[in-house]
């Protein structure tokens, strides 16, 4: 007889292993779900029954040695199932068909999924869905965040979202779109938007260092990944290497974005002893090779800007009038509203705080109203300038827009201690130490 204490030991196992199928195979499953029946929404709902059935029958019986061939063959009964029972009898023939050709080439036993994300990041970044819906819908199919998650990166409601990425399925579904890698000729287009959902991924792991939960923390990981692996299906294409080497320089410096006790450190106070410099060497080697291919692009600047920054390892920091040259060449290559507010950090740090301060007066204030990093920058370029009230305003204007208690902290120290006189010292890194410009989805 099962005791207690094994019961729950069995349970523990079942949820630890359906927890890391989720975090390190969501996004394979989904797509190998969904190559045939072009029905995402459906699979997402089978899937979700899957991992219900799981922590249902793995304390019992036992967590299999491979939960994701399990999680997959469970999940296409649960379609063919849902087909069977289902009104709508239109396409129900042919989906069944579909579903049956999937059933005779799953195999429960073999040793790996076969790695599809990236080619379900190719069918979301598709010219038929909606610009504003590609990078969410990424990030929703492939890493499993929901709508209430990434509302806030992409500056809009949750219910908003919502809607968009319902209707961007429909879309795939009604059009057909296939489940293939782009043309040559189609590819540059899809690409960028690919490279926008990876980076939108690594930011959205990066700005959760808190970890309110499992998948989150394990973002940023999976954005390298994915970063990887499309440098070694494109090695002829830069700015996947620029990617690759933007989001590299960021993860270097991770162990040193916190203190012991958990607070947040800006870039440029940061221990860099506590660097990754064998991850610092590799991302300099692959802007390098990036830089070599003469075919400038907005994720090698960024990769560049990141560059600089960490250049103070070497003991040679890079002269603050080149920073504001990266940023006005990010901004002619594409123009965002975070561009923009790390170039004023930029210039405020070379030229003063009244300089940057015109800068960021500049930007159009219903772009910013809810745009985090744009208060935090005017809140330290007051305090340097020594307007203290305006200051205190703008301060509290970004500890409310701030979803990162470790931040908010920070703010909180610099709007009513002596930090507040030491505030420009973060200007110059504001923009770059969310590593993700949430303004790219606009």
């Amino acid at each position: 007889m099962t005791t207690p204490a094994a019961h729950h030991a069995a349970e523990q196992a079942a949820r630890d292993s359906a927890e890391r199928a989720a975090r390190e195979s969501y996004g394979r499953l989904l797509a190998i779900l969904s190559a045939r029946t072009h029905d995402i929404a459906a699979s997402e709902d089978a899937l979700a029954d899957a991992f219900a059935r799981a922590l249902e029958r793995w304390p019992a019986d036992g967590v299999p040695v491979q939960p994701d061939a399990w999680l997959l063959s469970v999940a296409r009964h649960r379609k063919l199932d849902a087909w069977r029972h289902s009104r709508v009898q239109d396409d129900a023939t042919q989906t069944l068909l579909l579903l049956a050709g999937e059933m005779d080439e799953a195999d429960p036993d073999a040793a790996t999924v076969p790695d599809e994300r990236l080619r379900l990041l190719f069918v979301c970044a598709h010219p038929a869905i909606d610009a504003a819906a590609r990078a969410p819908l990424m990030l929703q199919t492939v890493l499993g965040l929901d709508a209430a998650r990434m509302a806030g990166a992409f500056l809009t409601s949750p219910s908003a979202l919502g809607q968009r990425l319902v209707r961007a399925k429909a879309r795939i579904r009604a059009a057909g779109i296939p489940f293939e890698y782009p043309q040559a000729r189609d590819l540059p287009h899809r690409l960028r938007d690919v490279l926008d959902g990876i980076y939108a991924a690594y930011g959205t792991g990066w700005d959760d260092v808190d970890g309110a939960d499992a998948l989150p923390r394990g973002l940023t990981t999976e954005a390298i990944d994915l970063g990887r692996i499309l440098c070694r299906l494109l090695p002829a294409e830069p700015e996947p290497l620029g990617l690759l080497a933007l989001m590299l320089f960021c993860e270097a410096r991770t162990a040193a974005r916190r203190t012991e006790a958990g607070a947040y450190v800006p870039l440029d106070q940061q221990d860099i002893t506590r660097w990754d410099h064998a991850l610092l060497a590799e991302a300099e080697h692959h802007l390098r090779i990036a830089s070599a291919m003469q075919s400038l692009g907005p994720y090698q600047l960024e990769a560049a800007i990141q560059s600089a920054h960490c250049e103070r390892r070497e003991g040679a920091p890079v002269p603050p009038e080149v920073l504001v040259s990266l940023y006005e060449g990010l901004l002619a290559l594409r123009p965002s509203i975070g561009a923009q507010v790390s170039l004023a950090c930029a210039l405020a740090n070379a030229r003063g705080p009244e300089t940057g301060l015109r800068a960021l007066d500049a930007i159009p204030s219903d772009e910013v109203a809810s745009y985090q990093p744009f208060w935090a920058a005017r809140a330290h370029l007051l305090a340097a300038g020594g307007a203290r009230v305006a200051a205190r305003q703008a301060y509290d204007r970004a500890i409310g827009l701030s979803s990162n208690g470790a931040v908010r902290a920070y703010l909180t120290r610099c709007r009513n201690g002596p930090e507040a006189t030491r505030a420009q010292r973060a200007l110059k890194v504001r923009g770059n130490n969310a590593a993700c410009d949430r303004s790219r989805s606009r």
